[in-house]
């Protein structure tokens, strides 16, 4: 089969072997993996190449080195997770990355190297050897690059851009195809399983170095088509991302502090020197211990001094960094760079086996979307974009069901019976209240589970959340949504199209922050990076995962050694 066309015209409603949804590594990587004749569409929210993938800066994790081994790259991993990763999923991982590395290679991915050609590591927080390999600073970026000009090469896929998935098709029982917004036209479109791959929560927060899709849609989607989730109260805030008034949240690679950056005061005292490791402690030690010097002296950023780092040794390592810094008049080898924590990575997602499949048959997660128990409560740096390549490489064994004669022909002939309407229905609320309702939810979000949570602000931004839901609901636009049969293309005219997408922008943020907020208040204790002040320790009972089920009240699982 030849790459099908990427044009304007309406997507082919099926059926499809499979629907990947995002574009990031974990997508791509998806679709370079999966079993060889398959037709693939690959739909992703953005009309340009953003993804949290391709804004990863720091590296990958993997042993390379033979000072080095995957005992202990376990090791690391398990130390970091707070007592939560799942035995098997970290020996698939640490196991798996070495040969990761090679497929990356024979895709042809440049990773730096040492003057004697063997591959370059750095060190990063929590490691105990450098294993974390590196495009100079924008190791995303350059995966991304390397498995799109791939994927899209591969037989039988169709990549369309702009395509938003409003709803999970599922039918008696299994996931069997996506609702989709594409354009100006909602449609269904069938498929043997469907791949999730939206990346992560972190814009469900004001302060995050997440690109703006990253809103945790595909956790809302899956926990309404009855999927589990898990382990949602577990959000990784990045120490340094870059802190100036008016200025986007640009995260400032941990591997700065690998390779000798080091956090100051205005006085020049390091806030971080009672932690072990103190500048490369675990991220969420680090970010409580800037948030709490902060507020006692009164202050919205703690400086990132990079004076230890020889010049030419930062000029190479990190452009990119040093590039946005100077954009914004910052001198960052002379001036230690303004740093705040942000929300950075969702350690909880969609629950998945080692197969990558949910709990609702037919679905599938992967990347940061997607909760394997790899990461427990704290993720080790780097391990992310490692997770994406060695979970999407399990579904080269992924199990289809069988499609007879008889349905493919029933699905050719489909477009004789498929009706066309064009819907007029308007939003009750204004485009200008919606946004600053998403904007509102994010601030309060910030406000009350970010670094530092208790139970009374969650509690409250809980029920106004709920009672916020309601209304929403039953709005005509959403409800037209929900009602819409398999058999039906609907057109809609602006400005009936932006209220729509604000309108799922809303709904899924709110259903997903109501989510967050249960885990937390579920979890009577702090670990990893979950913390609450009025439950600062970690409690042995609490060594178990928080599940969330539709219809279901919040449970627990244990955690597999």
């Amino acid at each position: 089969m030849k790459p099908l066309g990427t044009g304007s015209e309406p997507i082919p409603s099926g059926p499809w072997d499979v629907v990947v949804v995002g574009a990031g590594a974990a997508g791509l990587m998806t679709c370079l993996e999966l079993p060889d004749g398959l037709r693939v569409l690959l739909v992703n929210r953005n009309t340009s190449q953003r993804s949290s993938s391709r804004w990863a800066q720091g590296g990958i994790a993997s042993v390379t080195r033979r000072d080095d081994h995957s005992g202990s790259h376990a090791t690391d991993t398990i130390h970091a997770g707070a007592g939560l990763c799942d035995g098997d999923a970290v020996r698939l991982l640490v196991e798996q990355a070495p040969h990761c590395v090679d497929r990356l290679l024979e895709l042809g991915m440049d990773f730096d190297r040492n003057s004697d050609g063997s591959l370059a590591t750095t060190l990063e927080a929590a490691h105990s050897h450098h294993r974390v390999l590196h495009v100079q600073d924008r190791t995303g970026h350059a995966l991304v690059d390397v498995l799109r000009q791939h994927a899209e090469q591969r037989p039988g896929l169709l990549h369309r851009r702009g395509v938003r998935v409003s709803q999970l098709w599922v039918e008696n029982g299994r996931c069997c195809g996506v609702q989709v917004l594409d354009g100006c036209r909602l449609q269904w479109i069938r498929s043997r399983a469907v791949v999730l791959a939206t990346g992560g929560g972190g814009h469900l927060y004001t302060n995050t170095t997440n690109p703006a899709q990253a809103a945790g849609e595909g956790i809302a989607l899956a926990w309404a088509a009855g999927a589990a989730v898990e382990d949602l109260e577990f959000v990784q805030f990045h120490p340094t991302a870059l802190k100036l008034p008016g200025a986007p949240c640009f995260l400032i690679s941990e591997a700065v502090r690998g390779e000798g950056g080091r956090l100051v005061d205005a006085a020049g005292n390091s806030p971080v020197t009672d932690l072990p490791g103190a500048d490369l402690a675990p991220r969420d030690q680090v970010s409580r211990a800037l948030l709490k010097s902060m507020r006692l002296q009164g202050i919205d950023h703690i400086g990132l001094d990079l004076s230890g780092i020889p010049r030419d040794q930062a000029e190479r390592r990190f452009p990119t960094i040093l590039e946005r810094c100077r954009n914004h008049n910052l001198n960052p080898l002379e001036q230690p760079i303004p740093v705040a924590p942000a929300a950075h990575y969702w350690m909880g997602g969609v629950a998945t086996d080692l197969n990558a499949a949910t709990s609702l048959p037919g679905l599938y997660a992967v990347g940061e979307a997607a909760c394997t128990g790899l990461h427990g409560a704290n993720r080790l740096a780097s391990n992310s974009l490692m997770e994406c390549l060695v979970f999407a490489r399990q579904l080269g064994a992924i199990d289809l069901p069988a499609v007879s004669e008889d349905e493919r022909e029933h699905w050719r002939n489909r477009g004789d019976s498929i009706s066309t309407s064009e819907i007029h229905a308007r939003s009750n609320t204004s485009i200008g209240e919606l946004t600053r309702s998403i904007d509102q939810l994010s601030e309060q979000c910030w406000d009350v589970a970010g670094v530092n949570r208790s139970r009374a602000g969650m509690q409250t931004l809980l029920q106004m959340t709920r009672s916020a839901m309601s209304p929403l609901e039953r709005e005509e636009l959403l409800c037209i949504v929900h009602r819409q049969s398999h058999q039906q293309l609907l057109e809609l005219e602006e400005p009936s199209r932006q209220e729509l997408n604000l309108l799922l922008d809303l709904i899924h943020r709110q259903r997903t922050t109501a989510l967050l907020l249960e885990a937390c208040l579920f979890r009577t204790e702090s670990r990893g990076g979950h913390f609450r002040s009025d439950a600062p320790c970690s409690l042995p009972q609490w060594r178990r995962h928080s599940r969330q089920v539709r219809g279901e009240g919040i449970q627990t699982r244990s955690v597999t050694e």
